[in-house]
């Protein structure tokens, strides 16, 4: 059944590649919302902007009226607008967070108390997890968020929930681990090392580089929001739905297979200061995502961070315009 969907934050990274699947896989419309900060790069749908069945606007997930009169025309959300940047929101703190991930959050939950829609699927973070305390962490793990940008995940995350309890609001939430491949910012750790590379730079590993994390390819995500979407909504309203591999790899780990694939001397790797609030260790449970969902992830780490080197190595001009824009915003780099 061909449905209308609204994707917020629709030119940052996860969303543009999940725009794209939709306008590939399936027959839905979709209405991209994003305000163009940093994060979101109107040059991630350059590619679809003629497509007939998307539409782009321009504006601000806080802005209420806005926000009502899309709304209003929608027949599914998927929420994935968001301040993202954990260095930023340590060093910087973390007003443009809380407004944006929370209160953006919660303006959209009002809306659809409002005009009604099918289903809301919040794009929440593993970050809300903090550290694990058992391995793997299933959905049920306790959330302890350890960066302002996290809290502000958690508090949106469990206000959406609260709005399924209260309120009815057919909500799903999904909690994908760290996300990677094409047209993501190169602030975030796997773009920035293999740009880095490719520039003859140091790799910098924050402290000795131990900490882990699931690695999930976006292509892999995409298909999973297409699952929850697809799947009876009496199954998947008020659930809490992790996205991961199962598989966790450390920081280091990450910088010297990239430099092995480009062929670049292992002495580029260089370690900096630990930066605060660093979680240790991050690993998904998959067990509820594949028997709810049907769904798990298709693409190794090894098959994706090539796919990923390679359109980097093609897209030369897109990263170094990002980089430029970040450089002028005196964004620091993240990992």
């Amino acid at each position: 059944m061909r449905k209308r969907i609204l994707v917020t934050g629709g030119a940052g990274f996860i969303s543009s590649n999940f725009i794209r699947h939709l306008l590939t896989a399936t027959p839905h419309d979709v209405v991209s919302l994003d305000a163009l900060t940093y994060a979101g790069n109107v040059d991630n749908l350059t590619d679809l902007m003629g497509h007939e069945r998307l539409s782009f606007v321009h504006g601000d997930v806080r802005n209420r009226e806005l926000v009502a009169e899309i709304v209003r025309e929608v027949d599914v959300i998927v929420n994935a607008a968001a301040e993202s940047h954990v260095e930023k929101s340590i060093l910087e703190g973390a007003r443009e967070f809380v407004t944006t991930n929370v209160e953006g959050t919660q303006i959209l939950l009002d809306a659809v108390r409002e005009h009604p829609v099918e289903r809301f699927v919040l794009i929440s973070s593993s970050e809300v997890y903090g550290t694990a305390e058992r391995e793997p962490m299933d959905e049920e793990h306790p959330l302890n968020p350890r960066s302002p940008y996290a809290a502000t995940k958690a508090g949106a995350d469990r206000l959406a929930y609260a709005y399924h309890v209260t309120y009815g609001l057919p909500i799903v939430i999904v909690r994908p681990f760290n996300n990677y491949g094409p047209y993501q910012h190169p602030e975030k750790v796997v773009p920035r090392f293999i740009t880095q590379a490719l520039a003859d730079l140091p790799l910098t590993v924050h402290g000795d580089g131990h900490a882990t994390r699931d690695w999930l390819y976006v292509e892999d995500h995409a298909e999973a929001i297409d699952a929850v979407l697809a799947a009876d909504v009496s199954d998947v309203a008020g659930e809490v739905l992790n996205l991961a591999t199962g598989v966790d790899i450390s920081v280091s780990r990450i910088a010297d297979l990239v430099l092995e694939q480009l062929g670049k001397p292992a002495a580029l790797k260089a370690n900096v200061p630990e930066r605060p609030g660093q979680v240790d260790r991050h690993i998904g449970s998959t067990e509820k995502a594949e028997r709810v969902l049907g769904w798990r992830a298709r693409t190794s780490f090894e098959d994706g961070l090539e796919r990923t080197i390679a359109w980097y190595e093609q897209n030369r001009l897109w990263w170094e315009s990002a980089q430029a824009e970040q450089t002028a915003s005196g964004s620091a780099s993240s990992s």
